[in-house]
């Protein structure tokens, strides 16, 4: 991989407000990169964790530490209109209860000290083609479930010798393998649980096989209750947070810690954390082209995605040193833009007709 040609389109991708593509590169270069040249850079080769990990490493280890976290969730980003393919398809958005085609993104990002850092991601494909015989449709699936590639993104940035304390995610990741992983690796997880989740508030209950849903516990206020989830065997903390919502309802979140040193505002103030993943995907679609590719191969749909994630990282870096958060600050970009636009419309109404 080229660094400056790296550089070059992940510039473009924060600067483009259209569609991102190998000709407007070139046109926004004056032509000094030929859209030939993008289009062999997309196209040359696969692009990893691994290679995110090379690019973000110098900047986690000027800011990681022991205290840090690691973030994982999936988002989905929709293309109704492009050819399905293994990693073009449709995928179930439990944010909209269907499923969708597009493209499904497990990311990991590490938060410390204000830094939120994509460290590691993986592309959800479904290579494998069956009929579903109740519904007589033509279906696809992974090799590998999402739990599945979390686990081996945790242990790749093990591998790569990140300081974190705590694995934080959602109900759809709060299975027990992947609890069961991380404790072995000698980390701790915060996660959220669905109120049906069976839980044991003590050892003769926990032997007796007597679980009650953890929506059914009477939670002191702003306190924690120690147990044991039914079919987890190490002892746990649980919270239940109560919180308003935007249209005044109220939510509830029950939260499961494996540390039990850790009391209520420890757990809530960690799990708040989380949120930045959601900050991340939204800067990814919103301002670093994600989905504004016309890309057709799987390869370059893939290297287009990996350059969006970098972008992305980019930008929050750019956020950080001059203190303007990401959509601000492409928002000014918009504006110097359509400004420079208007000037030069201007200058050219201001020319005399052409005789």
């Amino acid at each position: 991989m080229k660094k400056i040609d790296l550089e070059l389109y992940s510039d473009y991708l924060l600067s483009t407000f259209g569609a991102a593509t190998a000709t407007g590169l070139s046109a926004m270069v004056n032509g000094e990169v030929s859209h030939d040249r993008v289009s062999r850079f997309l196209a040359q080769r696969d692009y990893t964790s691994r290679d995110l990990w090379l690019q973000v490493k110098s900047t986690v280890r000027q800011v990681e530490d022991a205290e840090g976290v690691l973030i994982f969730d999936d988002t989905i980003q929709e293309k109704a209109w492009t050819d399905e393919s293994d990693l073009m398809c449709w995928h179930y958005d439990h944010c909209k209860a269907r499923s969708v085609r597009g493209i499904n993104l497990l990311n990991a990002l590490y938060h410390c000290k204000g830094h939120a850092i994509p460290v590691a991601f993986e592309l959800v494909t479904k290579p494998h083609q069956y009929c579903d015989l109740k519904t007589r449709q033509l279906k696809r699936r992974s090799e590998k479930t999402k739990n599945e590639l979390m686990r081996e993104m945790i242990g790749a940035c093990i591998h790569n010798a990140l300081k974190f304390r705590f694995v934080l995610m959602d109900s759809w990741f709060s299975a027990q393998e992947n609890f069961e992983y991380i404790t072995a690796k000698g980390k701790h997880f915060i996660a959220a649980l669905k109120g049906n989740r069976l839980v044991a508030v003590s050892e003769d209950d926990r032997r007796n096989k007597r679980f009650v849903a953890v929506d059914e516990l009477e939670f002191p206020a702003q306190g924690v209750i120690q147990g044991w989830l039914n079919g987890y065997a190490k002892e746990v903390r649980l919270v239940r947070q109560v919180f308003t919502n935007k249209d005044g309802s109220t939510g509830i979140l029950h939260l499961v810690c494996s540390d039990i040193t850790c009391d209520y505002d420890a757990i809530t103030t960690s799990y708040k954390k989380r949120w930045q993943v959601e900050v991340f995907h939204k800067n990814l679609k919103s301002n670093a082209a994600l989905a504004k590719s016309p890309t057709q191969t799987l390869r370059t749909q893939s290297s287009h995605i990996f350059m969006s994630i970098y972008a992305a990282f980019k930008l929050e870096c750019l956020s950080v040193k001059i203190k303007l958060n990401p959509m601000a600050l492409r928002a000014k970009l918009l504006t110097n833009a359509t400004r420079s636009a208007f000037e030069k419309l201007r200058q050219q109404q201001a020319q005399p007709a052409a005789a």
